[in-house]
């Protein structure tokens, strides 16, 4: 898989575990629990030196020292299969039939491929004459043992948590013995896991073609496809899916999200409303709720969705950051007060830690309380960061085979190439940067359909790059250098093909993808007489407002002031090469400009798309469309100044960044200014 970490180095973790375990192996358990205790002074709370320890004192006969162990161990990992699975089996050598089934029943949810613990499972079923559940825990034993041993502990570790190792071993696994369903499957739960939805599609693809009856397999199909947008995909999967079991609250679930993707918003709401009528508690179909009907501009039914996912989870963050995200929210003491109480809390996940920091940032802001609101979002990202798999050398890379593979020669020589269509107009540049407000100044024309982020070119790209580390000189761009005219006519078609969906009637639609800057070469080459139009804004505001956005997905360049920065400069970097080697090709849009004078603006970007002047352009903000963006609601009023300079607010914590930027804080304006000639006239959209 592309993007999944392949096999790792032996860690001084990974040994120590390996030392712990081949002396319990050994029976040496004397020496396994002192060298467990040592590990445990250096590292207190180490999870498998805790579970060493346990076993240890087990069969050292310490049970009570065992059983503290085990409540140390849950203290500090209580989501691990294995202490339950050892703590079951301190009950049997107390031969307490009741608690070791409730022990290993617990492990063997969090973890179901622990074949020792069914079998503890079916032997003690059958000492309490349980016929039928002591069938089932044999049946689990027997599923396990025809599966190879490999699969079963990667599983295993998979289920715990243990992704690399996990990774490691069913790599090596198929590279030995070919293509095996479930080590195949296994993979791709494991780029799920990573977020690498690419690779993870590809092999459950795989697997459904080997075995199209594999439910599970085609339900994680199905959410994978909605990752990647590819929502009528999805659709389908989970249509089949749906014939036996039109119900089933999973697969409704997954429904109603192709409904969101595919702009049937009122339809998912109606969804989620279904799912509530078997329990009014369910914090996550509120929070859906409260999300499709933000989109629709239903705002204060939207707040009240979210309000009800707060009180279904009292340290649910997502239900808090997205009441902050409407950015006019105004929160009441007494959520301050809650709020601060969920991130205090030990038990309080890291995901919603970092959503309740960055909800609490946002709140602070807007009470002026400056210094309390940075600590807040700083220690959001701080959070959020290891979470994300950005390499800021990948993008760096890759920016530098755009400049060197697409010259100006190189577009000479395809002049003409393509398909013809002028309906797209692409909005591309950083998130938060302007680029919603322009959609939205373009999107209230009568002749331009405004539609969201579109994936549609991201997914080409992910095509062309195929699999396998990008390394020195990546597949993608270099593969547009063999592409012949036909083939890129194809990519064109292939794209206004998959946003068919997006569309109605009218001649002209908006892509607002902002990552589509990387890809304007290939825009370029696919779709000759598409409008593009770069949205800019100046780097301090651009790059703090980023820091302090928490996104739903992808972006994972925002959770570092220093990434922040090197993408800001990376992106001009590329535009400036755009600028040169197809000048005119880009209109370049200042958010600065357009808060200070709307309607040249409007005018400039109307000319631009050759649309004639329709004042409701100016009146955007009377437009009720859908608008699935983090500005939604700061584009359903009118054009407004204070967001310029909100960010000389956090000066005195923003050094780094300003020192980040260096000399792109005067270079943003100067960029491509000497190359804008305006649009070129060569080919008519008209």
């Amino acid at each position: 898989m592309e993007s999944v970490p392949s096999t790792t180095p032996v860690t001084a973790a990974a040994a120590e575990r390996a030392h712990l375990h081949e002396l319990l192996r050994q029976h040496r358990f004397a020496e396994a629990l002192a060298d467990a205790q040592a590990l445990l002074a250096r590292s207190p709370g180490q999870r498998d030196a805790l579970l060493a320890t346990a076993i240890a004192q087990r069969f050292l006969g310490q049970i009570p020292a065992a059983f503290e162990t085990l409540a140390t161990l849950e203290r500090h990992h209580s989501g691990f299969s294995r202490l339950y699975e050892e703590r079951g089996r301190c009950h049997v050598a107390l031969r307490q039939a009741g608690p070791a089934i409730e022990a290993f029943l617990t492990a063997v949810h969090l973890n179901h491929a622990l074949p020792g613990a069914w079998r503890m499972l079916e032997g003690l079923y059958r000492m309490q004459g349980d016929a039928k559940e002591a069938a089932t825990a044999a049946g689990q034993v027997a599923t396990l043992r025809a599966l190879p041993q490999e699969i079963v502990v990667a599983t295993g570790l998979f289920m715990d948590g243990e992704l690399e190792a996990a990774e490691t071993l069913i790599r090596a696994y198929l590279v030995k013995n070919g293509d095996h369903i479930e080590a195949m499957r296994l993979l791709a739960r494991i780029g799920m896991a990573h977020k690498v939805y690419f690779d993870a599609q590809v092999l459950l693809a795989a697997v459904l073609e080997r075995e199209p009856g594999y439910r599970s397999a085609r339900e994680e199909h199905a959410f994978v496809l909605i990752e990647l947008h590819r929502y009528q995909e999805a659709r389908r999967e989970l249509e089949q899916l749906m014939r036996d079991e039109p119900a089933n609250p999973a697969l409704k679930t997954l429904y109603a999200s192709t409904c969101i993707g595919l702009g049937e918003h009122e339809r998912a709401v109606g969804l989620y409303r279904e799912l509530l009528r078997g329990t009014a508690a369910d914090a996550d179909a509120h929070l859906s709720i409260g999300h499709a009907l933000k989109t629709l501009g239903q705002t204060e039914t939207a707040i009240d969705s979210y309000r009800r996912a707060a009180a279904c989870r009292a340290d649910f963050g997502d239900a808090y950051w997205s009441l902050a995200n409407l950015k006019t929210y105004r929160f009441t003491q007494e959520e301050l007060t809650g709020m601060r109480a969920a991130v205090a809390a030990p038990s309080t996940a890291l995901i919603d830690r970092y959503h309740l920091c960055f909800a609490l940032g946002k709140a602070y802001e807007d009470q002026g309380d400056i210094a309390n609101s940075f600590h807040h979002y700083r220690l959001g990202n701080e959070l959020k960061r290891p979470e994300c798999r950005y390499q800021p050398e990948l993008i760096e890379g890759n920016t530098r085979q755009q400049i060197k593979i697409c010259s100006a020669e190189f577009f000479a020589g395809r002049a003409g190439w393509g398909h013809p269509s002028p309906d797209p107009i692409f909005i591309i540049g950083l998130p938060r940067a302007g680029s919603t407000l322009l959609e939205q100044i373009l999107a209230s024309h009568s002749q331009v359909e405004g539609t969201q982020e579109l994936p549609n070119v991201q997914q080409i790209v992910g095509r062309l790059r195929g699999f396998g580390p990008e390394g020195d000189e990546p597949r993608y761009p270099r593969i547009l250098t063999t592409l012949t005219a036909e083939d890129f006519a194809k990519l064109g078609e292939e794209y206004l093909a998959g946003t068919r969906v997006y569309r109605t009637d009218k001649p002209f639609f908006i892509d607002k993808m902002p990552n589509n800057f990387r890809h304007v070469g290939l825009i370029h080459l696919m779709l000759p007489r598409a409008r593009i139009i770069d949205a800019r804004r100046e780097p301090m505001a651009c790059c703090f407002s980023n820091f302090k956005q928490l996104f739903a997905n992808g972006q994972e360049f925002t959770y570092s002031i220093e990434e922040i920065a090197r993408y800001y400069r990376t992106y001009l970097e590329l535009m400036r090469h755009w600028d040169r080697v197809l000048p005119g090709r880009v209109l370049r849009v200042y958010h600065e400009d357009v808060v200070e004078d709307l309607e040249g603006s409007v005018r400039r970007l109307l000319d631009f798309c050759e649309l004639d002047f329709e004042p409701q352009c100016i009146a955007f903000h009377e437009n009720r469309r859908s608008v699935r963006t983090a500005s939604s609601e700061q584009v359903r009023q009118a054009i407004y100044r204070e967001g310029l300079e909100q960010w000389r607010n956090f000066a005195p914590w923003l050094e780094p960044l300003q020192n980040a930027l260096g000399d792109a804080l005067r270079s943003y304006r100067e960029d491509g200014q000497q190359h804008e000639t305006g649009p070129q006239r060569s080919v008519s959209v008209r």
